[in-house]
């Protein structure tokens, strides 16, 4: 067997990062690295720096010698040449002229620079000779330069507060040698908005401000994504879009590991679809549940459907549903297709609205309404709240969907609390209807059989 040839077949994309090593697991390396993974590419790191920081933030720095830096490029680029590499954090100025005549003599072309010059924290990561170097050295070399807000100051001397200034600072950078630049918006006071500058023209790339606090790493994961996909092939627009995609779920999928500032989760994204299957497998089974017990009796004209939204869920797609809903067919239920996230707007409402005040508050399910069926669902002490159709504004009745996020806030607002049981008693071609919540699928099932079996007891 020729083992030379099957490793060849069997390689995958190769990224290199140059970074720092970050000991609280937020930033540098170790981001990189989880980035690359997510990805599906193969990550290789070169530590130029050593940080001592946590979540509070950087407490020291210990630069490694220049020699050992080289050592480790030489290393890897005798080996096999990575197809996109990235820099951090270098730490000074003779680390950044060793990386940059290493990568010049072998030619790298899809090279991102993120230039980190001070902490989130606050602590400078490079020295001002260092700084220069990197203007002088490395930024010729660089396909995209990926500054934010302060750090495009430092380069350049413009403070790029709106458009203008940014394409100012922008074409600074290309003059400097960069052959893109992406100045990055989440400095800014109002929606984080990113500025692209390929070297003849601007591009605003919009982004929404998805949480209140800082977060740690969301430089470092961005740039990591950029050259992740650029590793794959993509070219750097669609490598920058991907990438904006990639960090907006590691910050929703943020974490807080310890009692300072959280962190981004660069795999947010592989435990998001670990997530959508374990939803899908559970509400599967809550299907086949209710299935074999037979609850037509609680099946409405319209009939039902339900839905559970993922933990971080923040739109339909993000709320997995019954395509075509759940029929009655006599005391049977039946289904046509399997669930499906971004299968129901209507459900997709509720779940995303109860979320909007109580995030545990994950799964719903609407049922026929009667006084019989609400009796039994007081009697089994679930809290319970409605809402009256009859106050429904003219500009909700006139949108097709909004009537149920309407109906389960203001039932929230005026509880102040997501209860287990919102209902209406109908209106003007609105069949009345009750709603059952719960903080999932499988308790959400508990529920319905509860009010299923105390319903037939009356019957």
């Amino acid at each position: 067997m020729n083992t030379k040839n099957q490793s060849k077949s069997n390689s995958v994309p190769l990224a290199l990062s140059i970074a720092g090593s970050d000991s609280s697991g937020g930033a540098g390396i170790q981001a990189d690295t989880k980035t690359f993974a997510s990805l599906g590419v193969f990550g290789e790191s070169v530590i130029a720096s050593i940080t001592s920081q946590n979540s509070h933030g950087v407490v020291n720095t210990h630069h490694l010698p220049g020699e050992v830096v080289e050592n480790q490029l030489n290393a890897l680029f005798a080996d096999r040449k990575p197809q996109a590499v990235k820099t951090g954090m270098l730490g000074n100025e003779e680390v950044v002229e060793i990386v940059a005549k290493i990568l010049k003599n072998n030619r790298v072309r899809n090279l991102v620079v993120d230039p980190v010059i001070v902490s989130s924290s606050g602590k400078r990561l490079i020295s001002k000779k260092g700084v220069e170097a990197l203007k002088e050295k490395l930024l010729p070399l660089a396909l995209l330069v990926t500054p934010n807000l302060p750090e495009t100051e430092a380069l350049t001397g413009v403070k790029a507060s709106d458009s203008r200034q940014k394409l100012k600072a922008a074409r600074a950078l290309c003059k400097l040698g960069a052959r893109n630049v992406l100045i990055k918006g989440g400095h800014s006071k109002g929606n984080p908005d990113d500025f692209f500058y390929d070297g003849k023209k601007g591009l605003v790339l919009e982004s929404e401000r998805l949480v209140k606090e800082n977060l740690h790493g969301t430089g470092c994961v961005l740039s990591a994504a950029i050259a992740g996909k650029l590793s794959q092939g993509d070219s750097l627009e669609s490598a920058v879009r991907s990438a904006k995609v990639f960090i907006q779920k590691a910050i929703l999928g943020n974490v807080q590991p310890a009692e300072g500032m959280g962190s981004v989760e660069p795999l947010a994204s592989l435990y998001q679809d670990a997530e959508r299957w374990a939803l899908f497998q559970e509400m599967s089974a809550g299907l086949q549940t209710l299935k074999d017990h037979k609850i037509g009796d609680l099946v409405p004209e319209v009939q039902t459907n339900m839905g559970v939204g993922l933990k971080s869920a923040r739109n339909h797609d993000d709320v997995l549903g019954i395509p075509g809903r759940i029929i009655k067919v006599g005391e049977d239920i039946n289904t046509f297709a399997s669930p499906a996230f971004g299968a129901s707007r209507h459900v997709a409402n509720i779940v995303l609205t109860a979320m909007k005040y109580d995030s545990s508050k994950r799964a719903v399910i609407n049922i026929k309404y009667t006084e019989a069926i609400l009796n039994a669902c007081k009697k089994l002490k679930f809290s319970i709240a409605s809402f009256n159709r009859a106050d429904e504004p003219k500009n909700v009745k006139v949108k097709e969907g909004s009537s149920l996020e309407w109906g389960t806030e203001t039932t929230i607002l005026k509880c102040g609390f997501v209860p287990d049981i919102i209902y209406d008693v109908g209106g003007m071609g609105k069949e009345e209807m009750i709603r059952v919540l719960a903080p999932n699928v499988t308790e959400l099932v508990d529920r319905v059989l509860k009010i299923h079996r105390a319903n037939k007891k009356r019957i």
